[in-house]
């Protein structure tokens, strides 16, 4: 029995972005036991109700801000090594830094060190849930499972598949995914905090018979997810519309084979139809919104308020490595800057507005949203602790805040993974080790059931 105390702000409504509400406690008590929130409330309510001689743990969590975790509903895990690479449009992009990249993955050795720095990457940032694109290769995606159930963050991911278009090592066939995917699922889907995802790159490299292939993973893997690329750019939007003449427009492609559901997480979606956006809303489908990246690759601005106007849900992503980190803070920031520079035709967003994108909207995306998201009663403990330095701009910043409100939007400007004084995921803070050039990929990732002082610092 842990009561956490600190200012926590989060969003639990149902509202549409645009509309929501912050929920602001300053000195709050959260009691979690079993890692989850089983009491909310002022502090002194909370330790006065508690049975008198029972046992617990006070974390003084008061300087700074108490957040939910981070929710990342679209981010890759081969590309960690390829972040910073400017100046190319996605294809060119892919062709020149991604996908060699992504082909050094073959080597079992090599992804687990990869791994081991996509997930440090992940945690030191305060993401604690992520819907991660996986590897083309079976035993990279195996690493990938194996480094997030070290780190005790939670995950969902898959085996990625292509049958054309891409170099030849990276390429699968109908029948290989299919076995491959399920042998993945039996060893992975709801182990731990792992869930499967069923993942074709996009339908520019994925035949129909490899699409069907993929219906037929998601309809044998009970409760995984579909994720896919959409809509990201001009030229590869007018490439597979060469590639799949009798289809309706990009979004059929996948839906013509059962893969557009509540289910499913498209990426970018920048280049939409309405009728795309008409179909996305009737099948309760979410699109992954990644600011950095959009603008990285020149893909375009994201139509926010298209989205919110059809009624289709739209979390946040950080899209490492074509975006440019992994910070949720830094893309909340962009996603902000983007609207207010589309003028009339974007949405105007508050800091709520913000909050809830990179939090209970990505764990609605990804149906965790009974779970995670927020930190009301009932909810697991994933939180992420804003802890600045003395005299640090973000420091003053909020000690000069003139609302909960106004904190929150100085938090969402000025954080980076240096003011995270702590990350817990279900109760359990995690701490990630840096890894080292020289050290053993094997050996990176370290779990914690709790620092020996809660000022412990991410480093």
């Amino acid at each position: 029995m842990t009561i956490f105390r600190g200012t926590v702000l989060d969003t639990p409504g149902d509202e549409v972005v645009g509309t929501v509400r912050l929920r602001a406690q300053p000195d709050a008590a959260l009691l979690v036991e079993g890692g989850m929130v089983t009491a909310r409330g002022a502090f002194a309510d909370v330790v006065g109700g508690l049975p008198s001689g029972g046992h617990h743990e006070v974390v003084d969590l008061r300087e700074g801000l108490v957040l939910p975790g981070l929710v990342d509903a679209h981010v890759h895990y081969p590309q960690v090594r390829v972040l910073g690479a400017l100046g190319m449009p996605l294809l060119q992009w892919l062709e020149e830094c991604a996908l060699p990249e992504e082909a050094r993955l073959e080597s079992v050795d090599y992804a687990r060190g990869v791994a081991a720095e996509f997930v440090h990457g992940l945690v030191a940032a305060g993401t604690t849930t992520a819907l991660v694109f996986g590897s083309h290769f079976a035993g990279a995606v195996d690493a990938f499972f194996e480094a997030a159930a070290r780190a005790g963050v939670r995950v969902a991911a898959g085996l990625v598949a292509s049958d054309r278009a891409l170099p030849r090592a990276l390429l699968t066939t109908p029948d290989r995914y299919y076995e491959e995917s399920l042998h993945l699922a039996r060893r992975w889907h709801r182990t731990g905090l792992a869930r499967y995802a069923v993942t074709p790159r996009f339908s520019y490299s994925a035949s129909d018979a490899l699409l069907a292939a993929c219906s037929s993973v998601l309809t044998d893997v009970d409760g995984a997810l579909f994720t896919s690329h959409v809509n990201e750019s001009n030229a590869e939007v007018a490439a597979v519309a060469a590639l799949f003449r009798t289809a309706d427009n990009y979004v059929d492609t996948y839906d013509r084979h059962g893969l557009v559901g509540p289910h499913t997480v498209l990426a970018h979606n920048v280049h939409t139809t309405t009728p795309e956006l008409t179909l996305l809303s009737a099948r309760g489908s979410a699109v992954a919104h990644c600011p950095s990246s959009n603008a990285a690759l020149g893909s375009g601005p994201f139509p926010l308020r298209r989205h919110v106007e059809h009624g289709v849900r739209v979390a946040l992503g950080s899209d490492v490595g074509a975006g440019t980190g992994f910070s949720l803070f830094k893309e909340a920031l962009q996603a902000y800057l983007t609207q207010r520079l589309l003028g009339t035709e974007g949405l105007p967003l508050t800091a709520p507005d913000l909050l809830h994108l990179a939090t209970r909207s990505g764990a609605e995306a990804l149906g965790l949203g009974d779970e995670v998201g927020d930190l009301s009663v009932g909810k697991q403990f994933d939180a992420v602790w804003v802890r600045p330095r003395r005299g640090d701009p973000l420091d003053v910043g909020l000690r000069h805040a003139a609302s909960a409100e106004d904190a929150l939007g100085r938090a969402l400007t000025l954080t980076t993974p240096a003011d995270l004084g702590g990350v817990w995921v279900g109760g359990q803070q995690v701490s990630i080790v840096c890894p080292s050039p020289r050290a053993s990929p094997t050996t990176h990732l370290a779990r914690h059931q709790r620092h020996s002082h809660p000022h412990d610092r991410l480093e």
